[in-house]
This record gives C-alpha cells, structure tokens and sequence, in this order.
C-alpha cells in the first residue's frame, strides 16, 4: 500500500476560514486576489508586535511550540545589546512525510506567510529575510511571490530577501540546520549549540520561526487581537492547521478553531469511527489510543492533558487491522534513516532501537522489551538537534499506547494481523535503513576476537562479554553498506565476509503476521 501524500491534498474548513480565505475562489492567491481577500496591512513598532502576540497567545506552530513574543523580544533586545541588524527567517521546511499544512500554505497563500515575515522585519529594522523550503513546489511559489512584489537578494536593497533550498530530510527543517545552510554549510546541526535568537545567520541576532506562525500572525495584524480571540478556546484562541492522514479515506489539511473534538475531525476525513489508535504531532509525536482519541479536542493543551502533542499538527489514525506495532517498526527504520550521522546516541541508538522493537515483535521477549527500553532512554537529551528526542518519544509511546499488543508479541504468538503500511513514508527511494539484499557474517573457524569489525560497524557487530562478536550473521542496511566492506577489508584474521541475502528485500522488515508458536520458541530460548 502507497500511503504518501501529494504536495497539496484536498483542503477543507472547519468555522470560519482564517488562514485559508480564498482558497475556494483560486488555487493560488497572487498578490492581486491576496489584497482582495484580506486587505491591506498596516506596519507595527516592535512592542505592540510582541504585544498582540503575546494576546492572542501566539506560539510556533513547527512543533516546538516556543511564544513567539518572547522569542521576538529576546531577538531585539540581543540586537539592540550587539548593535546588529537582526535576520529573520521563515522556516518552511516541512519533511516528514505525513505533514502537509506549511506545503499547503506556501504553495497556495504566499503572501499571508510573507506578510507575517515582512511584518516583523519591519518592526525589528532587519534587513535580510530567509525563507527556507525542502520542495520543488513550494520553491517556484515563494519566488514568485518575492517576484511579484518586487522583492530580491540585491546588494543594496532595502530589505535583501531570498529563497534557501534544502534536501527534504527531517535534520534539514532544525533550526540551526537551517541557520547553517543559509550561512553558506551543510543543510546538517552542528555539533555546537547556540540560541538563534543570539547568534543566527551570518553571527546576527535571528528571529526564525514556522510558516504557519507568521501566518497566524499577518492574520492578527489584520483584524485585531480582540476578533482573533473569538475564535477557538480562551487560552489557546484561533485555528490551527492539521494534516489528516493514514487510515482515512480522503487525506487532507483542514483549519479548524482550538477546542474542537478530535474525533470529529476524523470523521471529516473518514477515519474509522474507533480507531485502534491515533497519532497525534507528526512522527516525533505521540499516540492516542481510540477511546482516549474519542474524548481528545484539538489544542496544545488538550493533546498533551490526554498524553498526545499537537506537535508538527499531523494526526494519523490507524484501524483495527492492522498491527499497530508493525506500523511504528517502519516509521522507526524511518526516522532511524533521517539521521545526520553526526552524533553516536543518534547514529547507532536509532537504528538499535528499531533493531530492538523488530526483536520485540518477532518474539525475543521480556529481555527484548527491556533492551529497548534502555535503547530509548540513552539516545534522549546527547545530540546536537531534537531528532534523537522526538524519535525516542515516538517509540516509548508506542510501547504505552498499545499495551495489550504488545504483550501478544512479547508473551503470545503475536497479535496476528498484518502491517498495511498506512503511515505515509517517502516513496521516491529506498531508505537508507531498508535492507541491501546483503549479510555480514562471522567466520567462526577464523575469528581471533580482534574487535575491528566492531570498531568500524557497531551499529551492525558489538562484542560480547568474550571479546569475541555476539552475531554470527548481521543483515547491512543501505546505510552501512561502505563500512560493512571496509570491515571486510580490515578484519586482521580475514574471519569476515559479505554474503547475498536469500530474504527477498522487497518483503517487509517486519513479517506481516508470527508464524504460530514462534514467540514461545523465542521466549523460551533465552535469546538476547
């Protein structure tokens, strides 16, 4: 099943549209048609900025969920304390493959995202505004927009504007990442954390934040705090942008106010009316399971009091055939794969903690799940970027929401249904982390217990309490194909080889249902 997402799915409105007026009269408001349908903005000083921010309780919309008035305070004040000119910069790089709504905003309302941007900029005296994006689409239609009015990257203008072109890897929509590209590097975190706020683009104070944020704002700018705030819940006034998807029979994005119930929503996209679980935030979010999802309303504070995340604003459903475990195993090969393979507790933790949730479903046991367990807490709060911690959240929530599967894997013959594949995953190519058809194996009459091969692939061979490698046969993922043969190459006592694998790589990393009695046989054996 091909469960991806189209750059701009079908778009829907719960209310009143804020964010999305026009979108029932064009594909795409221009300037012209933008102007019409939500008038001209006037600029503002910096304190009433921050002011009507910090009234309509404004906060990033990108995941962290940072106010956005205290970060544009601390970027101005830092501005003002270092005599710099501040940058501002529009994070529109959205990559996971389950979230549509900054897409969908870019590709369709330009210059409700530019007016928040200008806006702001404006009010800080900044003269360099970044608008970072991962797609061809979304790409062509921020140029446009800065062509349509009037706006370049030329020495001597005003204000100096430009498009920065990323891959589409979840590292690559970090903040520093971001900050790092547009300074000329690596679209990748450095090893070195620093507040954006302080120290941005080119050493200057920067106020960067999400596509829908600036959004939100140049909407607030436009009809006043007190209107903003009828709409939605008191604390958390106005509409949010959601992309629906995975066990839905119509996958789109839909604004909504804050306070409605979630399962409505679902049902706006034909979700199952119980669904075995949801997950709320994104892959870096958490799950529901379907009766909690039942009582859930959509807000930041709601999702987290019932133990979810409005997080990235994706919410996937999944139904009551497929296995929820399966379905978490690909988004973990998945967000294994997203790596930048710059620090170890990402670089050999993901991919040993989707290693150790295959273990637990295949039937290694209580030993399994503890192993995993302590996968997922080492990685959280040792890399250079959140991806570590947001991965590892997704994991330990999955382990909490579906308990009961999870004990028919680990003390039964599993729960017996089949992995569908419903939560979207790139297309276009193989993973890293997909298998490459081939095996490292162990020549036993041959090995002396050096320990090299450990050294160059320990996300693939790790020693035991002998010295000697604890695996005799080691499937290499794509990722680990160039240091599987240097391994080879190395090995002192030539104990090493590399051998096609008979498994057909086409079949699923997890196998769609336990062949009966496997996890007693498992269980029993003692397996590590």
């Amino acid at each position: 099943m091909n469960a991806s997402l189209p750059d701009v799915p079908e778009v829907r409105v719960v209310g009143l549209p804020l964010l999305t007026s026009g979108f029932d009269l064009v594909e795409r408001l221009d300037l012209a048609m933008h102007l019409k349908v939500h008038g001209p903005l006037e600029p503002m000083a910096g304190e009433p900025l921050a002011r009507l921010a910090e009234q309509i309780a404004l906060r990033g919309r990108g995941g962290a969920g940072f106010p956005f008035d205290r970060k544009l305070r601390a970027v101005a004040d830092a501005a003002i304390r270092r005599g710099v000119r501040p940058v501002v910069v529009v994070n529109g790089s959205e990559d996971e493959p389950a979230c549509r709504k900054d897409t969908v905003l870019i590709n369709r309302a330009p210059h409700l995202i530019l007016d928040g941007a200008l806006l702001a900029a404006e009010a800080l005296g900044a003269r360099t505004l970044v608008i970072g994006v991962t797609r061809d689409s979304t790409e062509a239609s921020m140029r446009t927009a800065l062509a349509e009015r009037g706006l370049g990257d030329r020495r001597g203008s005003a204000l100096r504007a430009r498009v920065q072109r990323n891959p589409v890897r979840m590292v690559t929509g970090e903040s520093s990442a971001l900050v790092r590209s547009a300074d000329g590097g690596p679209p990748l975190p450095p090893g070195r954390k620093a507040r954006t706020s302080e120290y941005g683009v080119g050493g200057a104070p920067t106020l960067l934040s999400n596509a829908e944020t600036f959004a939100q704002l140049a909407v607030a700018a436009r009809i006043g705090a007190d209107r903003y705030c009828r709409t939605g819940l008191r604390e958390e006034p106005g509409t949010v942008l959601l992309t629906l998807a995975g066990a839905v029979t119509r996958p789109m994005v839909v604004e909504v106010p804050t306070g409605v119930p979630l399962r409505y929503v679902l049902q706006l996209a034909g979700a199952p009316v119980l669904p075995q679980g949801v997950l709320t935030g994104g892959y870096h979010g958490k799950w529901l399971d379907g009766v909690t999802a039942n009582e859930a309303v959509i807000s930041r504070a709601g999702l987290e009091a019932c133990g979810g995340a409005l997080g990235a604003g994706a919410v996937l459903p999944i139904g009551e055939g497929t296995c929820p475990l399966g379905e978490s195993l690909r988004v973990a090969h998945w967000l294994a794969s997203e790596s930048a393979g710059q620090c170890g507790p990402c670089y050999l933790g993901l991919p040993a903690a989707a290693r150790g949730l295959a273990d637990v479903l295949q039937g290694g046991g209580p030993t399994a799940l503890e192993a995993l367990r302590e996968v997922t807490r080492t990685v959280k709060r040792r890399g250079a970027c959140k991806h570590p911690d947001g991965s590892a959240a997704f994991l330990e929530s999955t382990i909490a929401a579906f308990t009961d599967d999870l004990a028919a894997h680990v003390l039964g013959d599993g729960c017996g249904r089949p992995v569908a594949g419903v939560l979207p995953l790139q297309a276009e190519a193989p993973p890293a982390q997909a298998p490459s058809g081939r095996k490292l194996a162990v020549d036993w009459t041959l090995c002396q217990g050096h320990g090299l091969c450990a050294d160059i692939v320990p996300e693939l061979i790790q020693l035991g309490p002998d010295g000697f490698p604890s695996v005799a046969e080691a499937a290499v993922p794509r990722y680990s194909e160039a240091r599987a043969s240097r391994a080879v190459r190395r090995c002192p006592a030539l104990a090493l080889r590399i051998e096609e694998d008979p498994t057909p790589v086409t079949r699923p990393a997890l196998p769609t249902a336990l062949p009966p009695g496997r996890g007693r046989r498992a269980l029993g054996s003692g397996r590590q």
